[in-house]
C-alpha cells in the first residue's frame, strides 16, 4: 500500500492555477452541500467563482466556510493529487473588486443560466495530497 504524500504549498497553488473546475463545499442549515464550480485564481491567497443569488452558495457563502476542492485521478496507474483550499467567502459587490479575475481567467460556468453572482474565497489554508506515481497525473 501507497502511503500519500503531502504536497508543498507552491505545487498546490500551481496545481490551482492549472485547473478551472472544482467542487465548492458550503455549511448549510441543512447540512453541507457540494457544488460544483468553474473558478479562477485572482491572488497568491484567493480565487473566485460564479453562482446564483437564490443557490446555497448563493444564500450561505457570504461571510460562511468554504472548501473549493479539486483533483485528479488515474485509476489505472493507482495514482493521482487532490488540492484542497478553505477559508472563508465573500460576495464580490463591487465590479473593481471583480476585475482581478479578467485579468486571469474569466471564470465562466459550463452550466446553463444567469450565475452573475461573483463569489471570493481567500483561503487560510491550501493543502494537498498525491499518492502513486505521480508524474502523469501532475502533468495537468
Amino acid at each position: 500500500m501507497t502511503i500519500p504524500a503531502e504536497l508543498d504549498y507552491a505545487t498546490c497553488l500551481s496545481l490551482l492555477r492549472q485547473e478551472e473546475v472544482g467542487r465548492v463545499a458550503v455549511c448549510t442549515s441543512d447540512g453541507p452541500r457540494i457544488v460544483p464550480v468553474n473558478y479562477a485564481v485572482v491572488d497568491d491567497d484567493a480565487l473566485v467563482f460564479r453562482t446564483t443569488p437564490y443557490s446555497a452558495l448563493g444564500t450561505h457563502a457570504d461571510g460562511g466556510q468554504l472548501a473549493l476542492e479539486i483533483d485528479q485521478i488515474d485509476a489505472e496507474q493507482k495514482s493521482g493529487w487532490s488540492v484542497v483550499a478553505a477559508g472563508v467567502g465573500a460576495f464580490l459587490d463591487d465590479p473593481h473588486d471583480v476585475r482581478p479575475a479578467h485579468t486571469f481567467r474569466e471564470p465562466t460556468p459550463w452550466a446553463g443560466g444567469q450565475r452573475w453572482l461573483y463569489v471570493t474565497l481567500r483561503w487560510n489554508q491550501l493543502t494537498g495530497r498525491a499518492i502513486g506515481p505521480i508524474g502523469a497525473t501532475m502533468a495537468g
